[in-house]
């Protein structure tokens, strides 16, 4: 069953293009052109994965993804803006989105974006090797959930696939690039920032106090690793 994306764009003839590409690519494609339409087919429709533009008109790119992260946590969001500055990059990120490209961009890597999406979205494993456990936390694989002393956390794709790599190799130092090639592919082509945020989104959910982490340390100079068992 092929996955349903929505692309949230203003721009017909971007919309149109990114719209033909993934039709090609085997995605079942809905179209908006504003973001309260957006939001209206999410609610109506049962969407996979989004490609939204930050610069909409009416409520931005920026309200959608956060409206659509805190009624739909795993959902897949692609953010696409067509400034350069960092800090449109980071706002995104921090609102919930998984993956930003910025215009102009190649088709082919924005495809190359939602199969590497697609792939976090994916359970993985079968009921007999379901579970990982690390006291407090258990990860369900199967079902993708994610729990701190038998209460859910709401994990978005991303967080979901670093949460579950860390859990696998606790006591690893991992590199931002390794996360990067295991997280998002080794096709990734954008911002290694984007390995920082989502950490830092991830510390803000599960860490007793974020600012002074005690599960996922940073091993400075190199990257981040999960505290091994003592």
């Amino acid at each position: 069953m092929s996955r349903k994306v929505l692309v949230v764009e203003d721009e017909e003839s971007i919309r149109k293009f990114i719209t033909i590409n993934l039709d090609r690519s085997g995605y079942d494609v809905l179209e908006a052109p504003t973001g309260e339409e957006g939001l209206k087919i999410a609610d109506e429709e049962d969407i996979d994965i989004v490609v939204l533009d930050v610069m909409l008109p009416g409520i931005d790119g920026f309200e959608v993804c956060r409206t659509l992260r805190s009624k739909y946590p795993h959902l897949g969001i692609v953010m696409l803006t067509a400034k350069s500055q960092d800090i449109d990059k980071i706002m995104g990120l921090e609102y919930g989105t998984d993956d930003y490209m910025t215009k102009p961009f190649n088709p082919t890597e924005l495809v190359l974006r939602i199969k590497s999406l697609e792939r976090r979205l994916e359970s993985e494993g079968g009921p007999e090797d379901t579970m990982l456990e690390y006291p407090p936390f258990k990860i369900d694989v199967y079902s993708r959930l994610f729990f701190r002393n038998s209460e859910e956390i709401e994990l978005t794709p991303t967080e979901f696939a670093i949460a579950k790599l860390f859990v696998e190799n606790p006591g690893k130092a991992f590199k931002r690039d390794e996360i990067l090639n295991h997280v998002w592919g080794v096709d990734f082509v954008g911002d290694s920032k984007i390995v920082d945020v989502n950490i830092r989104r991830l510390r803000s959910k599960i860490e007793e106090d974020s600012s002074q982490p005690f599960f996922i340390e940073t091993v400075w100079g190199v990257g981040y690793r999960w505290r091994a068992k003592s």
